[in-house]
């Protein structure tokens, strides 16, 4: 680069060209992602046993024939991506090439515990992708989110209007609280000797069935809002109450904000966290806060891990917290 006249090189442009093209059309990375979950590809993978061809998956997918080039070209850049890989494996017919699953795309399988499909599904919803293509206005206006600038209203009351949209965001949320089940053998020094917990915004009770079933004892509360608990069903030491954790929060040892306190102001989080005080007993009592939430700028955190936090934070902006 020609520091003094601000020109760049012939192969400087051509780098800065692809890393705009890069970003300018990642929305399609995230389409393509979709499409896979949607066609079910990690499941067909998955129940294969083994890699599997290009033309075994056409068949499985019950696909055109037609779309095999449309379908390896959809792949080529999901292997890129790291969602698939190729592999090559010994046939009666000779060697061949067949795609196998990454740890991402086992993330998406849809009969395991811990499946990310709604996650993905949630994020490309129309309502969320009309939420992005409205940031640049909301900048120029007085709404308190870009959510609210695109759809009217804050999205917390969206989601009580719009049961569909409700559902589907739920189903996203649940589904990364089921990361509980492989963290929970891993956590039993934050549990032991409670004998109640309060799951505070813990929507369908993903996280409360996890800790209730792996720690009987321990009598379990969602607390969310009225239309996400309704009808939910209960068992001996899992309930129900519908109410808004900034008036009051049922008692108990202790209480769990897990992906809570980033959808909220700091002055927001203060009253939050000023109900779970009124919620427990003392400290020397045993009483206890229990948050599981993201924490930027954190030493070691890979280039993946630091990005994602980074475009979670600004997704938070978009979607929920009100501009301080």
């Amino acid at each position: 680069m020609d520091h003094q006249r601000g020109q760049l090189g012939g192969n400087e442009l051509c780098q800065a060209q692809s890393h705009i093209f890069k970003h300018a059309y990642s929305y399609a990375n995230s389409m393509c992602l979709n499409s896979a979950v949607q066609l079910g590809i990690p499941d067909v993978i998955h129940n294969h046993k083994q890699p599997i061809t290009l033309t075994e998956l056409v068949s499985s997918l019950h696909l055109p024939p037609e779309k095999t080039n449309s379908l390896y070209r959809l792949l080529r850049l999901l292997v890129h991506l790291g969602f698939f890989a190729t592999t090559k494996f010994n046939t009666n017919e000779g060697d061949l090439e067949g795609y196998v699953l990454t740890p991402s795309s086992r993330l998406l399988v849809k009969s395991e515990i811990t499946n990310f499909s709604p996650l993905v599904r949630a994020m490309v919803d129309p309502v969320m992708v009309a939420t992005w293509q409205s940031l640049g206005d909301w900048f120029h206006g007085s709404e308190k989110t870009a959510f609210e600038t695109a759809h009217g209203v804050e999205m917390w009351e969206f989601c009580g209007q719009n049961p569909k949209f409700s559902h589907t965001f739920s189903e996203a949320m649940a589904s990364d609280s089921t990361m509980m089940n492989h963290l929970v053998g891993e956590c039993k020094a934050v549990f032991q000797g409670l004998n109640s917990l309060v799951d505070v915004g813990g929507g369908t009770g993903t996280i409360a069935r996890i800790i209730s079933g792996a720690f009987p004892p321990i009598k379990c509360t969602v607390l969310d809002l009225p239309h996400v608990v309704a009808n939910l069903p209960e068992s001996g030491n899992l309930s129900y109450v519908g109410g808004d954790m900034f008036e009051s929060i049922p008692s108990a040892d202790a209480v769990l904000l897990k992906w809570i306190l980033h959808d909220w102001s700091d002055e927001d989080c203060v009253k939050i966290l000023k109900r779970c005080k009124e919620a427990i007993p003392s400290k020397d009592n045993g009483g206890k806060i229990i948050i599981m939430d993201i924490v930027m700028d954190r030493a070691g955190d890979g280039q993946d891990a630091a990005e994602a936090k980074l475009i979670l934070d600004v997704t938070m902006m978009v979607m929920v917290q009100p501009v301080s």
